[in-house]
Order: C-alpha cells, then sequence, then structure tokens
C-alpha cells in the first residue's frame, strides 16, 4: 500500500508541475514577459509549492503512525514508539494544513478567473459573493483548527492525548461541510455563461468538459472524508487528499495552456480561424478620460501580435458574449459590439475605430456592427 501511494503520489505530482509549467509559459507568451504575470499566477506557483510539500509529507505519513491508538493502547508503546508517533502526529498537522492551503488557494485562482470571464455579466456578483465565502471559511476553519478544536496546540502530537486533538474529528466536519459547498458554488458559476456563449455545441462540451473535472475534486473531498471515519485507522484516506488536490490544479490550470499548445502544435484558434491581420494587446494605464468629441483613452502597451500564417500567433483561449451598447450624443444613433472575452491576460483592445474598454484583468476584442 504504502509503494502504491508513492507510485501514484508522485505520478500525478509530475502531471501537475507539467500542466502548471506549460501555463505559465503560455502566460508569458501572451502577456510578453514574466513581469507580466498576474496575481493569480503567483497564486498558483504558491499552490505548487504547498501541493510539493503535500506530497512529501503524505508519503512520509505511509511509513509513520500517529497518536490515532484505540483506546489503552499507548499503555503498551515503548519510549520509541512514542517518539515515533509524535513525529509522525506532526506531520500529520502539515499534510493538513498543506491540503487545506492548497484546495483553497486553487479555489480562489478559478475565481480570479471567472471574475474577469464575467466583468460585464450579472454573475460577477455572484463570483464576489463566492468569493467572500472562501475567504471567511478558510479564515474560520484555520482559527478553529489552530486554536479551539484542540488546546494546548501541542495536544495534536501528544500521547495520550484526547479523541479530538488526535483525530481531529470537528475540524475534520468543518471542513467536508466547507470545502465541498465552496466547490459547488465555484462549479455553479460558469454554466449560465456557457449555456450563453456564442460557441459550436462541441467546444461548450469541451469547457464543460475541462471544468467538470472539479466533480472528480469533489467526490474525491467527499471519499477522503469518508474514509477518515470510516477507517481512521487505515491509510485510504491519504489516495483521496492526493487525488482531490492534484485533480483541482489540473482544472484551475488547463484553460491557461491553450496558447503553448497552439503555438506547439499549429492549431487553429479557438473560434476557428487562423489567422488574423494583426492585433494588439494593451492594458490599461492608472487614468481614463472620455471628451465629449470622442475617447481619450490613456493605455500601456503590452505586447503585439501578429499572424503569419497560423505561425507565431499567440491566439488566447476565448469566450464570446454580445452586449449592446447605446451610445447618446446628440442622439446620433444606436452601435451594438461584440465583446470577446478572453481567459488569459488584462488586455484592451482597439478594432474598427472603436476603443473597448475593460476592467482590469478583463481582456476584450470588440468589433461595430451598425
Amino acid at each position: 500500500m504504502d509503494n502504491n501511494l508513492k507510485i501514484e503520489s508522485w505520478i500525478w505530482y509530475a502531471v501537475c508541475l507539467c500542466i502548471i509549467v506549460v501555463r505559465l509559459i503560455s502566460r508569458i507568451l501572451l502577456l510578453g514577459s514574466p513581469k507580466r504575470l498576474q496575481f493569480d499566477d503567483a497564486m498558483m506557483v504558491f499552490a505548487l509549492s504547498a501541493f510539493t510539500v503535500l506530497i512529501v509529507t503524505i508519503n512520509i505519513i505511509a511509513k509513520t503512525s500517529s497518536n490515532l491508538l484505540p483506546e489503552g493502547e499507548e499503555l503498551r508503546l515503548t519510549e520509541q514508539d512514542i517518539k515515533e508517533r509524535i513525529y509522525g502526529s506532526k506531520i500529520v498537522v502539515a499534510v493538513e494544513q498543506m491540503q487545506c492551503l492548497t484546495i483553497w488557494t486553487i479555489k480562489g485562482c478559478l475565481l480570479i478567473m471567472y471574475g474577469r470571464l464575467t466583468s460585464s455579466l450579472k454573475e460577477n456578483l455572484v463570483v464576489k459573493a463566492v468569493a467572500v465565502y472562501v475567504v471567511a471559511t478558510l479564515v474560520f476553519m484555520e482559527v478553529f483548527y489552530l486554536g479551539v478544536w484542540c488546546r494546548p496546540f501541542s495536544m495534536y502530537w501528544a500521547i495520550p492525548t484526547t479523541t479530538q486533538c488526535s483525530a481531529a474529528t470537528n475540524h475534520l466536519i468543518t471542513n467536508a461541510v466547507f470545502n465541498i459547498s465552496s466547490d459547488l458554488f465555484i462549479i455553479c458559476i460558469p454554466i449560465p455563461v456557457f449555456v450563453r456563449a456564442q460557441l459550436p455545441m462541441k467546444k461548450k462540451a469541451i469547457l464543460c468538459g475541462v471544468f467538470g473535472l472539479g466533480a472528480f475534486s469533489i467526490l474525491s473531498a467527499v471519499l477522503n472524508k469518508y474514509y477518515s471515519f470510516t477507517n481512521p485507522y487505515g491509510s485510504l484516506w491519504t489516495f483521496w487528499y492526493v487525488r482531490e488536490s492534484a485533480t483541482a490544479i489540473i482544472t484551475a490550470n488547463l484553460p491557461f495552456t491553450w496558447t503553448l499548445i497552439q503555438r506547439a502544435f499549429n492549431l487553429r484558434s479557438w473560434s476557428g480561424s487562423r489567422a488574423v491581420s494583426r492585433s494588439t494587446y494593451t492594458q490599461f494605464g492608472p487614468n481614463t478620460k472620455n471628451s465629449s468629441s470622442g475617447k481619450d483613452t490613456e493605455i500601456r502597451e503590452i505586447t503585439d501580435v501578429e499572424s503569419d500564417g497560423g505561425r507565431g500567433k499567440v491566439v488566447p483561449l476565448e469566450i464570446f458574449q454580445t452586449v449592446r451598447i447605446e451610445v447618446d450624443e446628440g442622439k446620433i444613433g444606436t452601435e451594438s459590439l461584440t465583446i470577446k472575452e478572453v481567459f488569459d491576460g488584462s488586455q484592451l483592445t482597439e478594432s474598427a475605430g472603436v476603443t473597448s474598454i475593460a476592467r482590469p484583468g478583463t481582456a476584450i476584442v470588440a468589433t461595430k456592427e451598425k
């Protein structure tokens, strides 16, 4: 069993490491420089660090024992046994913390992505509400785990100790409720966006499949708690800890790998075309002004993306939405803008003489229809 965990956990780790590296390369290609990587990219590096510690420590647990003992068993322990179990119990605390940090950091990355995707939609309010819930649950869970459920804190590895400290029952219940509920909220956010998106059903199915991996992550969360309660002296829960964390990392990073994959395999853009004459990606500076004679926008160029028959072209993964904007300047008339939300980067684009304005963190391309 120990060897099986070692093999499976490091395979998961290798897959997660590769996909995060691909994500970061794709982002650098799109944004033009490593210095332009955004906050969620840094969060993903932090999640990888926590996941690395999780994999190392959970493999240590497989070879050691903790202070979770049947009643009366501590009387038979030698001094060496006690030392080993104290060490193992400290590793259990580290595993629990690294797993929580990994999972909740991934939730944050997904919410940042959904925030960009829904920046001009009513679902953006839902994203903000879920973000508040995610932060609040993490703070509550950590405060109670570190300072309430088991006092003093050293009782988590003491021998003998209370069942609440050795099994962490209250913490596991709290973690399960907060983790599963927040995952369900996060999975539901993009569903109405994908339903309304101007994409063929095949491509919608692909996107839903990517985010549908979150369902497996929820299943893993349920099973790791199930085995923690039904088989507390076994090691099956460790497998599901790894599977939950790894699946969450894969789900959060797959949408950001498209740029590198497209360039490496000379694929068509997500919208189905291979060439666009020229697109200039820019990002808002701190000041934006509108004048009565038109739009006077201060922008800062990030990178130019040129198309050469599909070669060297960087086309981010896109989801379309249509927004109708009425311009009333002396009752001149109305214009219809088709806005294209993009997963990668925070950008602004000028097209067909129309300056399209997005919130920081949202990439758009606008075309004018009269």
